[in-house]
């Protein structure tokens, strides 16, 4: 990976990466039902292609050897496969909701039921925290204090 370019060259032909969230069948990988898992977050696979969809989105296609199967993936969805892993309950885009007052020097700037969106996961951390933007900031928080903003819709990570 090229650390210091952020465009459509980041990752190299060739390169191992790890896929940060399951990836579904949105309907466009034929012959598996809509909705169902086609590559568990944490597989690593090779990318063999650099594209663009929409004009103004980076897609890289990953192959999965031990799937057998090549899916596109988003520059947000992807990092190298020896940088650190562990595996999380929320991951980028996910919706979230605090389960406690977050703030700092004893103001308040998240109060317990505010919802946020994870815009990245810290997975050096320990405990796991994420970058959660919040109405008006962006704060670091431990999972232990979130839970999804709509719990009916969401789906656990599998094991």
């Amino acid at each position: 990976m090229k650390e210091e370019r952020f465009d459509e060259g980041r990752f190299e032909y060739g390169e191992a990466v790890r896929i940060t969230r399951n990836v579904r069948n949105d309907g466009t990988y034929p012959g598996k039902e809509v909705g169902e898992l086609l590559i568990r977050r944490g597989s690593v696979g090779n990318v063999i292609e650099v594209g663009t969809f929409l004009q103004d989105q980076v897609i890289y296609t990953v192959h999965f050897l031990d799937q057998g199967r090549m899916v596109g993936c988003r520059l947000e969805e992807l990092i190298p496969a020896d940088a650190p892993w562990n595996p999380s309950r929320f991951e980028f885009r996910d919706l979230v909701v605090c389960t406690i007052d977050l703030g700092v020097q004893g103001n308040v700037l998240a109060g317990k039921g505010s919802e946020g969106e994870v815009l990245k996961v810290l997975r050096e951390t320990q405990p796991l925290q994420y970058h959660v933007r919040f109405p008006g900031r962006t704060l670091q928080v431990p999972e232990s204090v979130l839970e999804p903003a709509d719990p009916k819709n969401f789906r656990e990570p599998e094991d």
